[in-house]
């Protein structure tokens, strides 16, 4: 499942909380980051093309984000889902330089159709060489230890500059690296994690974004927060790049009985918004508190957006929308957009696969409304 270790992580949180001359697109807001929304998109996040049973987006689908206002896609990928390799064995070192053309340029067409649909694109490696929060997949070295996945990281975020070097930033930017976080063992998605020290998270974004821009000066660069997506990293707020937190807090409301996320999903404690579960009270204060380093970090001139947000089809769903309208009345009062994980799927508008929504008929698909009346631009 997609969204492994973020309960495990989340103990992260009491501890959390410019590069060239590119400029941020304008936006009259006292974030520098403009107020995108709109919803991650999954067509390429399995890293075999033959695992995805979501469909593959397409351009009515599309349409329907446009009309309903939205204008943002973030679309994570897995770089073996477009590696030409033997995918009876393990991946080497030598293979994350094999490519498949074809499934490459997927990528490319799905990215220009949502941009002629007037959908910024944020391309997302949500596993990158040597790196991913899940578990599931060989990986042939460690981002953080191995400079040949270094550079192999590089390489990939290149083949992307180059082939869209021409693109306004306005329609396109590049999010480095999905959740990053310093993993004990990367193919144990219980493995014990925790954050990328600073300057070694500054040198991989920092070389990162000079190989993107070297394409083009003025391409848009987002990076993750630190610790799974959930610390603000000061060490790279001179590079002008954007920083990405996270919608997930509490994980024991956006993750409840997922079971990628504790070995023991069963005994998960029904959530309550507000309300006490376990030893924690739950309330929009907390996450007040939480998203106050993010806040400072968009005033202090600094682009912020939430790449990420939303919660697991088991969540009851009075609990997930009074949690979801106090989380995005955070964000929208100040001036931070958000992407929805995912669109059609158990964290989506459509065919969530909860049991207790009053879904409307969509085109054939089930529309949770009142989840799309939360999120919906005003």
């Amino acid at each position: 499942m997609e969204r492994r270790d973020f309960i495990r992580n989340s103990g992260l949180l009491a501890a959390g909380l410019a590069m060239g001359s590119t400029d941020l697109p304008s936006f009259p807001t006292t974030n520098p980051a403009p107020e995108w929304k709109g919803f991650n998109l999954l067509d390429f996040f399995q890293p075999e093309p033959s695992s995805s049973s979501r469909g593959k987006t397409t351009a009515e689908h599309l349409k329907w984000m446009r009309d309903w206002g939205f204008d943002f896609i973030r679309i994570p990928i897995a770089y073996p889902y477009y590696l030409d390799i033997d995918r009876k064995q393990n991946i080497t070192p030598d293979d994350v330089y094999r490519i498949n053309h074809a499934r490459l340029e997927e990528i490319f067409k799905l990215t220009e159709l949502a941009q002629q649909h007037g959908l910024h694109v944020s391309l997302n490696l949500h596993r990158a060489p040597g790196y991913c929060i899940n578990a599931g997949f060989h990986e042939p070295f460690n981002l953080w230890k191995d400079n040949a996945a270094q550079e192999a990281f590089y390489w990939h975020w290149a083949l992307f500059a180059k082939q869209f070097s021409s693109t306004s930033n306005k329609k396109l930017s590049f999010d480095l690296l999905n959740e990053p976080a310093m993993r004990e063992d990367m193919n144990d998605q219980f493995s014990k994690s925790g954050p990328v020290p600073g300057e070694l998270y500054r040198k991989v974004a920092k070389k990162a974004a000079e190989t993107i821009r070297s394409y083009n000066k003025d391409h848009l660069v987002i990076a993750d927060g630190n610790s799974v997506g959930n610390q603000v990293i000061p060490e790279i707020k001179d590079l002008n790049i954007i920083q990405s937190c996270r919608g997930y807090v509490p994980g024991s409301i956006s993750h409840y009985k997922a079971p990628w996320t504790t070995k023991e999903p069963d005994k998960a404690p029904l959530p309550k918004w507000p309300g006490q579960v376990g030893n924690q009270y739950l309330s929009k204060e907390m996450l007040e508190k939480y998203y106050a380093p993010w806040i400072e970090l968009s005033k202090s001139g600094v682009g912020v957006h939430c790449g990420e947000c939303g919660a697991w089809r088991m969540t009851p769903h009075d609990v997930f929308i009074a949690w979801f309208t106090d989380l995005t009345d955070i964000l929208k009062a100040n001036k931070i957009g958000y992407a929805l994980w995912n669109f059609v799927g158990d964290f989506g508008i459509l065919n969530s696969g909860r049991t207790d929504v009053n879904y409307q008929d969509w085109y054939g698909y089930k529309l949770d409304k009142k989840l799309l009346d939360v999120i919906r631009p005003a």
